[in-house]
């Protein structure tokens, strides 16, 4: 066991001018870990964006208490930091979302002799997060290889090679990175003995490897049927491929059962879509045993599924966080965005979840605001209708990403150079927007929060 190659597997702070934990694990990660282990690897995971920091108590840097809501959303611990220096005229506070420096060197340190790390990425605008977990790690290892995955690294694979710190990125997802990774790991001499072969078989992501469970996220499938011209998606996964529905009701089962998992988070991006094959298949099996597990949609759920049977099975399989992806009650600019809301679409689903026993808080319509071309009427009259119609509003910046329909506009609206600086990418700018539009936003937040109140 001793001589078994033991390689680290990061996930990295984020450094953002906001950050909250809305389900937020990294699945691809651990999905990672569990499929190196099988093939023979020691595992040491560091989440460097867990709540359970030993350094840090209950509390951040700031001495505010880290406040947790209900089914185990909430605040990360946060520590400020300098702006990057593309950042430096927002006059905002900048910060580190996870752990203290100290507990990551202690985790880091816990390995004496690791063979490798690998790091992943979700945000391309927070590679800075990377470019820290592979700085110190390399000052106390210096010359064991770096492996970053991850989204950033497959939408912005130049920038990645020539920014991140690592010396291999991986440009796969699924099983197709789990094989680069062994194949890189190989051509380092970093093989594990005896060598097993790599699995088709997904095996369940290694939450075991986290302190402390409050929740499990469920990917069910990936890839997305719908083409919005905002999102990577169908970069990302060009095929949508599902899992067998028996499968993903025993992962559920299986969680719950052993680890006392009540809450669970559908990171899908196409839940409902084909679901009396696939969805409604093991969401029957959870409502006809009457157990005491909440499912939540923070990836929302297209409108056009939500017959009223779907709704009802969503109710009765325990479904408490709704959310919707309404993006814009403007006709003429979900034609823009890929026609994925037809005119009375978002009406119809919304009297559906109603009528089945949801409440108006239990729905939230996801609109988006900071689009190019679109204006602050255009969301006003949005977040109006989702109050009108029965469901509460909650305002999604838009983030202007590469490989996406709608990334020539944004660059073309943007007064960023967005291509060459993922920095320029994050929400919290506005990117596509001017300063007349951006003034008016606090008017558009009070409204939401005097709505949602």
């Amino acid at each position: 066991m001793m001589n078994m190659p033991q390689l680290i597997l990061v996930n990295p702070w984020i450094h953002d001018f906001a950050a909250f934990d809305l389900w937020s694990k990294p699945l691809g990660l651990l999905y990672l870990a569990s499929h190196l282990r099988q093939a023979g690897f020691r595992i040491h995971l560091i989440d460097c964006l867990s709540i359970r920091d030993a350094g840090a108590a209950d509390r951040d840097s700031g001495g505010r208490r880290l406040i947790r809501r209900l089914y185990g959303t909430g605040k990360f611990p946060r520590h400020k930091t300098s702006r990057p220096l593309p950042l430096k005229h927002i006059p905002r506070a900048y910060s580190r979302y996870g752990i203290s420096l100290q507990s990551y060197v202690e985790e880091i340190r816990k390995v004496r002799e690791p063979a490798a790390l690998l790091v992943t990425c979700m945000m391309t605008y927070w590679y800075p997060g990377v470019q820290e977990v592979i700085r110190i790690f390399k000052d106390i290892h210096p010359g064991v290889p770096v492996i970053l995955g991850g989204t950033y690294a497959r939408l912005c694979p130049d920038h990645a090679l020539r920014n991140a710190g690592a010396d291999h990125v991986i440009l796969k997802d699924g099983i197709e990175a789990v094989r680069n990774v062994i194949e890189v790991l190989l051509e380092r001499g970093i093989e594990a003995e005896p060598r097993s072969e790599i699995s088709e078989v997904r095996p369940y992501p290694a939450f075991d490897l986290l302190p402390g469970m409050e929740y499990i996220p469920i990917l069910t499938s990936t890839g997305c049927p719908y083409r919005c011209t905002y999102c990577a998606s169908r970069f990302l996964y060009p095929r949508t491929e599902k899992r067998n529905p028996l499968d993903v009701l025993q992962e559920i089962l299986f969680w719950n059962r052993a680890y006392g998992i009540s809450d669970f988070a559908f990171y899908d991006d196409a839940l409902l879509t084909g679901a009396d094959s696939h969805a409604a298949v093991f969401l029957e099996e959870i409502a006809r045993r009457n157990l005491d597990i909440r499912f939540h949609t923070p990836n929302a759920l297209h409108v056009r599924e939500i017959r009223p049977e779907i709704a009802g099975l969503l109710f009765r399989a325990g479904f408490r966080t709704i959310r919707l992806g309404l993006e814009t009650s403007d006709i003429l600019l979900h034609h823009r965005m890929g026609d994925k809301v037809s005119e009375g679409e978002f009406e119809r689903a919304v009297e559906n979840l109603r009528s089945a026993g949801f409440r108006k808080k239990d729905i939230g319509a996801y609109i988006l605001m900071g689009m190019p071309g679109q204006t602050v009427e255009s969301v006003r009259e949005t977040v109006l209708f989702s109050d009108r119609i029965g469901a509460m509003p909650y305002l999604a910046e838009y983030s202007p990403m590469p490989h996406t329909a709608l990334w020539e506009e944004a660059i073309a609206a943007s007064k960023y150079d967005l291509a060459s600086e993922p920095l320029y990418q994050n929400n919290t700018l506005l990117p596509c927007w001017d300063e007349l539009r951006k003034a008016k936003v606090p008017e558009l937040r009070e409204l939401v929060r005097r709505i949602r109140r």
